[in-house]
């Protein structure tokens, strides 16, 4: 099962979903991983409900974060931002379904925490709390 999720990952990082700009962002933010230097930048619009009716991404990284923000940007469209602010690592995991070690954690997670940047119109924080599987997860953070 490992290898299917893996050529998910080298095809969306390949031939990323919703890579690129919009023409008049209502939301946006831009941020990196200091650790690798994967840099990633999130364009949100938004319908008249802060439902995500379009979204863009560009940046530059590794497989994983590039990847990462293409299956979550496929997932969040039609998503409440308030719902969005809601989500933690076990979203993106899951979606990536394979096990990320704990130096690739961060490219992973960079684009939920771009994406919370841009809701939020302010950084997030990372989250330092152990992700288990099955969406389980340690006290704070996303």
């Amino acid at each position: 099962m490992d290898d299917l999720y893996r050529e998910q990952i080298l095809e969306h990082y390949k031939r990323p979903h919703n890579f690129g700009e919009l023409a008049a962002p209502d939301l946006e933010f831009e941020d990196n991983n200091p650790l690798c230097g994967d840099e990633l930048r999130v364009q949100l619009t938004l319908d008249s409900d802060r439902r995500i009716s379009e979204v863009a991404f560009t940046g530059h990284g590794c497989a994983i974060s590039q990847a990462a923000a293409s299956l979550v940007s496929d997932e969040i469209k039609g998503m409440p931002v308030d719902d969005l602010l809601r989500l933690d690592r076990s979203f993106v995991l899951e979606l990536l379904g394979i096990d990320i070690s704990a130096t690739r954690m961060k490219c992973a997670l960079l684009s939920l925490k771009v994406l919370k940047g841009a809701s939020l119109g302010s950084a997030a924080d990372w989250e330092d709390a152990a992700y288990q599987a099955g969406g389980a997860r340690g006290s704070g953070g996303f």
